[in-house]
């Protein structure tokens, strides 16, 4: 986890643990009880905010977006890291459309396949070493480059000549 998420999950539940002390000193006049509606309602956005720091998805989401990897834009945000792309260096370079096209496509793929296809086709990086790198077994990257070639062979992006 990202040092400062970390740190915002620290902050989040010291305040929350603090309205729960501010809900315990109230009375039960009108206002208390307003007053620990409110709280109560803070305390709960607290606690699915923490909860979303904590697991990197949106808290209650079993299916939908979170699962193609809508979250993780972060990890190839910038086209320009990509050294290769399956390009050789005699031919033109890449269209910004062309780009924002096979970024679209990478993001189909899982963060694991995203990460060995990238490693194995844009650094050359062998399975061995992204094994290594990654702690993962030869084999299971192996799988994870198979399935992300599929996946993106569906996608077929044509970029012209």
């Amino acid at each position: 986890m990202n040092d400062w998420a970390e740190k915002m999950i620290i902050q989040y539940e010291e305040g929350r643990k603090e309205l729960r002390h501010k809900i315990d000193n109230l009375g039960d006049s009108e206002t208390d009880k307003m007053d620990k509606s409110q709280i109560n309602s803070m305390v709960s956005e607290m606690s699915f905010v923490i909860d979303w720091l904590k697991n990197g998805r949106e808290p209650g989401k079993l299916r939908g977006i979170d699962k193609s990897s809508a979250y993780q834009l972060d990890s190839i945000q910038d086209m320009d890291m990509f050294p290769t792309l399956n390009i050789k260096p005699t031919q033109r370079e890449l269209t910004e459309e062309e780009k924002r096209d096979i970024f679209d496509v990478l993001l189909t793929l899982s963060p694991r396949e995203r990460q060995c296809f990238i490693l194995h086709e844009s650094y050359l990086r062998t399975f061995a070493e992204i094994a290594e790198e990654l702690g993962l077994s030869r084999s299971s990257v192996q799988r994870y480059i198979e399935r992300a070639r599929k996946k993106i062979s569906c996608h077929a992006v044509v970029v012209p000549a």
